[in-house]
Formats: C-alpha cells, structure tokens, sequence
C-alpha cells in the first residue's frame, strides 16, 4: 500500500502544478498509457510492471503490483468504453524527481460503474515515456 500513497502523491503533485504546464506533444505519452491501460485490462499486470518507468519499478515490487492491481481492479469488473478526461503536461513537479511528466485522466465504464483513470507517463532519461503512475477512484 506505501506505493499507492506514492502514486497518489505523484498524481496530486502534478495536478498542483499544473499551472505550469507549457507546449508540448504529449500524444507519445498518451499512446504508452493507452498501451498500459490495454496491457491491465488484459490482465498483463506483470507486463505492465515490466513497460513501467524505473521510478515506479523501484517504489513497488512486481509480485506487490500484480497483487494490489488484480485487489484493485477485480470488483470494478470488466472494463468498457474510455472517453479521454483530461492532459495537464508539467516539468519537475513538487514532492517528485525532477522530469517531465504527463496526467492523463479518462473516464471509464466498469459495468454500470463509472470510475476515473488516471495514467502518469514520465519522460526518461533514454528520451522514452513509461508510465509512472496509476490511480482509479
């Protein structure tokens, strides 16, 4: 559970500043969360760790993240349509490493439940987006 206090503290760093945020392409960012999001709602909860940003791959463990997204995703059933929310792009964000990072939210159809999704690819240092975070509520 520490890691989701993490990814929650990420996704509410970000949102702070996005104030900030500038001019970019984030549409490679937005195709590596759409890509996860595919990667988990097939259930390659492990695979998704494996695509995952290293700051994430060092927060949680692949055995804790397969455990606590298969927890997390179970009762919200299968996955239906996703409708994009929302793109705040920011650079070195409060109470995170410094980098480049993108909030994506979506909302999203689980059976007759509607939830919001919401991905955090961050730029690496080998100039490739991999997600970062990822919070439903």
């Amino acid at each position: 559970m520490k890691f989701l206090h993490y990814i929650l503290a990420l996704v509410l760093a970000i949102a702070v500043s996005v104030g900030q945020a500038e001019e970019v392409d984030t549409l490679p960012a937005q195709r590596v969360a759409m890509a996860c999001l595919e990667n988990v709602d097939a259930g390659g909860y492990g695979t998704s760790w494996d695509d995952a940003a290293e700051l994430f791959r060092k927060a949680v463990t692949r055995e804790s993240w397969e455990k606590t997204i298969a927890t997390l995703r179970a009762p919200l059933g299968q996955p239906g349509p996703r409708k994009l929310r929302g793109v705040a792009y920011t650079r070195n964000p409060p109470n995170v490493p410094e980098g480049e990072y993108v909030m994506i939210q979506y909302q999203a159809m689980f059976g007759e439940r509607l939830v919001v999704e919401t991905v955090t690819p961050m730029k690496e240092a080998d100039g490739r987006w991999r997600v970062s975070g990822y919070f439903v509520r």
